[in-house]
């Protein structure tokens, strides 16, 4: 249970689609770039595929976003700025554990990533509990399971497509 009554607008056209967006760019960009860099074993060429998948995603969602709905029957605000919204946190989702491969050994971008991946994982849970009232516990476990499957995957399928 939320200590804090936000604003239903606040929350509806601001943290609804800023949360959309950081869950969809920190989950979706994990199986590409983990396995880009499984692959590869390069760090830049991760880079730029995360980079690209951050992007692409932002891009995808801002518009599937903007397009939704008007807001006028579910208060969910002026389109243009919920779309720019969960667009720009959807590339910053999926950039946070990107950086780490500009470095250029690919074990120390992989560690450090794996630690930003759960400090956004935590951070993501943290606010679904602040701003959406979902009990801490719940939405830790939902989010940390859900990552966790698409992280696999990506690392699996590296794995796979290296052996080809």
């Amino acid at each position: 249970m939320r200590n804090e009554i936000y604003d239903t607008d606040f929350v509806l056209q601001k943290v609804q689609p800023s949360l959309l967006g950081l869950m969809d760019g920190s989950v979706s960009t994990l199986a590409p770039l983990f396995a880009a860099a499984e692959l590869t074993a390069d760090a830049h060429k991760a880079f730029f595929v995360g980079l690209a998948a951050s992007v692409g995603a932002g891009i995808s969602m801002g518009l599937a976003e903007a397009l939704s709905d008007d807001g006028r029957v579910t208060g969910r605000g002026r389109p243009v700025v919920r779309g720019t919204i969960t667009g720009l946190a959807t590339v910053l989702g999926g950039m946070l554990h990107t950086l780490p491969f500009l470095i250029g050994d690919i074990h120390v971008a992989l560690y450090l990533a794996y630690a930003v991946v759960v400090i956004e994982l935590i951070a993501i849970a943290y606010l679904r509990f602040r701003y959406m009232g979902t009990p801490l516990a719940k939405t830790i476990v939902q989010v940390i399971v859900g990552g966790g499957i698409v992280f696999a995957v990506g690392l699996w399928l590296g794995t796979v497509g290296g052996g080809f």
